[in-house]
């Protein structure tokens, strides 16, 4: 317990000193009056292991920053929310850094293993159709998540920040490149140019269709694909998507 308030958000009873804060029966003996209807008790509070208040301020934490970002959050409201008092948050997290770092954290590795995760055709263009689609997966999915990760970030991640979570699925992308332009005949060296240029132009389209979401998006992923892999001087009228993801 730190300073009267119980770690795992609930405040410690006031103790009755004197006649302060006691309630007393006709007969003058102190303890709660029995009289009362049980209805009108005040319901006792369902305590929360740690774990598990932990998850319930994480959440919280989640909403907020992608609703009103890092510097408009407070510890106070944080609290406020989860119905604790502020050293609640601190003892589970060190401040709104500790907490927000960890949102954070999370984020990034949910985007990395899906999109690492979708990588699994072997036709080049199928394999940019799924890191279109698990891009766009996570951000019908994780909404909150992506507006956090496209924020700049104040602290440091154990993942780093969104620009590197990029560069960490281009290196990735990179060595599928890499090995198709040797067996084209093209200088597999140019890889990662090409590697940074697509995944940018993905997640720089999604930062944008968060808030647009139109097209839907199987067409949105079928156009990006449709300017990847034909160019500007090759555009189909109606690009079509080759791989089984039609939504």
């Amino acid at each position: 317990m730190i300073d009267g308030v119980a770690i795992d958000g609930g405040t410690s009873s006031a103790r009755s000193t004197g006649s302060t804060g006691s309630t007393r029966g006709a007969g003058g003996t102190g303890g709660t009056d029995k009289s009362r209807p049980a209805g009108s008790r005040r319901a006792r509070r369902v305590r929360m292991t740690g774990a598990e208040r932990r998850e319930q301020l994480l959440d919280i934490g989640r909403t907020l920053f992608a609703e009103k970002g890092f510097e408009g959050t407070s510890v106070e409201e944080i609290a406020a929310k989860a119905g604790v008092s502020k050293p609640v948050v601190y003892e589970h997290f060190g401040g709104k850094e500790g907490l927000y770092a960890v949102v954070v954290d999370r984020e990034m590795r949910q985007l990395l293993d899906l999109v690492t995760g979708a990588l699994t055709a072997g036709h080049p263009r199928e394999l940019l159709e799924q890191a279109a689609f698990a891009l766009l997966d996570y951000i019908e999915m994780y909404t909150d998540g992506f507006r956090i990760l496209v924020r700049d970030s104040p602290v440091a991640q154990s993942t780093g920040t969104f620009a590197s979570l990029i560069g960490d699925i281009a290196t990735q992308v990179e060595d599928i490149l890499g090995l198709e332009f040797k067996a084209r005949g093209f200088d597999p060296k140019l890889a990662p140019l090409y590697a940074q240029a697509l995944v940018g132009m993905v997640a720089l389209t999604g930062q944008w269709w968060v808030d647009a979401r139109r097209p839907k998006k199987a067409e949105v992923a079928a156009h990006l694909v449709n300017l990847a892999w034909h160019g500007l001087g090759n555009l189909e009228a109606k690009p079509r998507l080759i791989g089984h993801r039609k939504t």
